[in-house]
């Protein structure tokens, strides 16, 4: 028998936790992106733990900015950051207020509002590819920094994100590896968790140093 995703919203108390605990439970959830074009529901198949300042990769590892203030709790909300000057990625906020971690929100499959995610992911060749990364799954949804600091626990029926409980993952399903594109001490931490299998989950990436362009003599 087929049992039909919880539609109850994650409480505060799921994200009032260490980020490790967090991240790879919420594989299988569902985040809910309202727009005024209709809704957009995405099954999470990835993500990374990040655990602020005792993490090198994290963004609050030298401490708090304006960039990452959202980073810092409550938890429960959402931070939104801009990358390479063009990408937006979303990340949920964990554990209690003033420890900055939080949990990238790296690929999904997208269940409800796949047209409309279409038409923002235009160069995606099938459903499987709409967000697959964690900058394809910003720009399939229409997430930016507007939306940082959003309460993600809000029973608010037009609250902008939402996560539902939906089928959380088995723990055989849960797979983790090194974050992509992690470069230092970070590089060696474990945190990246997926789905074994799905075909949403983007593929892996070590870091690689870019190359300083040559001035002219």
């Amino acid at each position: 028998m087929i049992v039909a995703p919880d539609r109850r919203p994650l409480t505060r108390d799921f994200f009032d936790r260490p980020v490790l605990d967090v991240a790879p439970e919420l594989l299988g959830r569902t985040l809910v992106r309202r727009t005024p074009q209709g809704p957009i529901e995405l099954r999470i198949t990835e993500v990374e733990a990040y655990n602020g300042s005792s993490d090198p990769g994290s963004h609050a590892y030298r401490g708090r900015t304006a960039r990452n203030a959202s980073m810092f709790g409550p938890p429960g909300h959402a931070y939104v950051y801009f990358i390479y000057g063009m990408w937006f990625s979303l990340n949920l906020v964990c554990n209690k207020e003033g420890t900055a971690s939080g949990v990238l929100l790296r690929a999904g499959e997208v269940l409800t509002g796949t047209q409309q995610a279409a038409e923002r992911r235009p160069k995606a060749r099938n459903a499987r590819e709409l967000a697959k990364g964690p900058a394809r799954l910003a720009t399939a949804l229409d997430i930016d920094r507007s939306l940082d600091g959003t309460d993600i626990c809000s029973t608010d029926p037009d609250q902008p994100l939402t996560v539902l409980h939906g089928h959380p993952a088995e723990a055989a399903e849960v797979l983790n590896g090194p974050r992509t594109g992690i470069s230092g001490e970070g590089a060696a931490h474990p945190w990246r968790f997926w789905i074994d299998g799905d075909p949403t989950v983007s593929p892996y990436r070590a870091h690689v140093p870019r190359k300083r362009r040559s001035r002219a003599a």
